[in-house]
């Protein structure tokens, strides 16, 4: 499985550019995983549905399975941070890509997905893990680097970076294995 991060600040483009590739992917006969990580606390059913029914009444996992999809949820009975490195082994060992919305400061190899209307400064020249900056044509970098620029706008274009250097983003679990 191949696993590349997208990092940046909000209304960057992470999730637009994520909901362009995954098409593409799938176009290509690809499987492909999203995992998205939160800074808060999010439902992912509604009250008064039997999974939030089970949920509430204290399940530590709820498991709604139909005949179009399952879904996996888990309360966590005490709050702390998982690390994608945590939560990838819970994917489907079939997928042919997983791409990562969020957990910036990981150790996953990502994109940087930024434009200059957002007012952040950028990640890469403290980031080792950046291995490309997405950004509109019309956004200058806002400092050197070796690192490739993507075009933003133009979701092919990425598609055809990752997989032209798809083998930089093979995920070998045991590398990241905790001690």
């Amino acid at each position: 499985m191949k696993v590349v991060g997208f990092a940046g600040p909000s209304g960057a483009g992470k999730t637009t550019l994520i909901e362009q590739l995954i098409p593409r992917l799938k176009a290509r006969r690809l499987r492909v995983s999203v995992v998205k990580h939160s800074h808060h606390g999010f439902e992912s059913d509604h009250p008064g549905k039997d999974t939030w029914r089970h949920r509430e009444a204290g399940a530590y996992e709820v498991l709604a399975v139909s005949r179009e999809r399952l879904v996996l949820q888990r309360s966590f009975e005490q709050a702390e941070e998982r690390s994608v490195h945590d939560v990838l082994p819970a994917l489907h060992p079939g997928v042919d890509w997983v791409l990562v919305e969020g957990w910036r400061d990981s150790d996953l190899l990502k994109i940087e997905v930024w434009r200059k209307a957002t007012g952040q400064a950028v990640r890469y020249p403290d980031d080792p893990f950046v291995t490309a900056i997405a950004l509109p044509a019309s956004d200058a970098m806002p400092e050197d680097t070796q690192r490739p620029r993507l075009d933003l706008d133009d979701p092919d274009a990425v598609l055809a970076w990752l997989l032209d250097n798809g083998d930089r983003f093979d995920y070998d679990p045991e590398t990241y294995r905790r001690t």
